[in-house]
């Protein structure tokens, strides 16, 4: 029975994959080809400056694939594994959860732990460090980001299963809906002082030390020595526009992984019939 759920679950990550891929390659490509644009004319105008104060100029890097290949194939093969292991993920959490969340249908379960996964591996970190197009960040700095948002991630989730725990043990007490609130709001507070905590990758030791203390590593207009803008710092509406369908690809695989898995769950679990996921023996109990 395990085995045929995590099933499932990667076939629906599969699914929701190949959807927030074509949704991202419609509508985040623009945006991506922006900064790469961007990128590309603020390296040539760095190097004009360079030149002009007698610096060599460093050599450049031949891309292995080519872009086409990048935003099509590349892009493609990673958001569908990545699709894959989070229908899993998403599965094994669900199985987890059988048993052991009072009398709630398998499929509004499903839905539950969906919206949850949603909300703890993506949403609430990217709140604190959301995603960025290329042209954004720095090579010193790519280590200290990679760990500070999966610790971000991390703490995200720990503190949304500790949210759930809280909001049963409230749930006699309090009712249902009140013991929901408070929970919500003991994940906020928590949340909340995490994020403060953890510092803005502006902040981080490298970028204080070569461009001064920023909130983002986002570019700044690029100035000569007379402290002449020759280049725009990085675009506003690209930046808006990258993030906004990150977010929107997401919601597009993890809305997808739900409503697959959701009613394949309850199928297999009650053969349609719709009896409450706690009449199932919880795992490892």
């Amino acid at each position: 029975m395990v085995g045929k759920l995590i099933l499932r679950g990667t076939l629906a990550g599969v699914v929701g994959g190949i959807l927030a891929f074509v949704f991202a390659r419609v509508l985040a490509e623009s945006p991506i080809q922006a900064a790469i644009d961007y990128e590309s004319g603020r390296d040539a105008a760095q190097e004009a400056l360079d030149q002009a104060a007698g610096i060599a100029a460093s050599a450049h890097e031949h891309e292995i694939f080519s872009r086409t290949i990048q935003a099509n194939i590349g892009i493609g093969v990673g958001i569908v594994a990545f699709g894959a292991a989070m229908g899993a993920l998403m599965a094994v959490a669900y199985v987890y959860c059988i048993g052991r969340t009072g009398a709630v249908r398998p499929r509004t379960l499903a839905l539950l732990v969906a919206g949850g996964a949603f909300l703890g591996l993506y949403l609430v970190p990217f709140l604190k460090y959301p995603a960025n197009p290329p042209a954004i960040g720095h090579e010193d700095t790519i280590a200290d980001r990679s760990t500070l948002y999966l610790v971000m991630v991390a703490v995200s989730v720990a503190f949304l299963v500790a949210a759930a725990w809280l909001g049963q043990r409230l749930k006699p007490r309090f009712g249902n809906w009140n013991a929901t609130l408070l929970a919500a709001a003991a994940f906020i507070v928590a949340i909340g002082i995490v994020m403060l905590l953890l510092p803005s990758f502006g902040h981080l030791p490298a970028n204080v030390e070569e461009y001064g203390r920023h909130a983002t590593e986002t570019p700044l207009p690029l100035t000569d020595s007379q402290g002449k803008i020759v280049f725009p710092g990085f675009p506003a509406d690209t930046l808006f526009s990258f993030r906004l369908y990150s977010i929107g690809a997401q919601l597009v695989l993890w809305t997808t992984i739900a409503l697959i898995f959701a009613p394949a769950a309850e199928k297999l679990l009650t053969g349609g019939n719709g009896r409450p996921a706690d009449a199932a023996t919880p795992v490892g109990a």
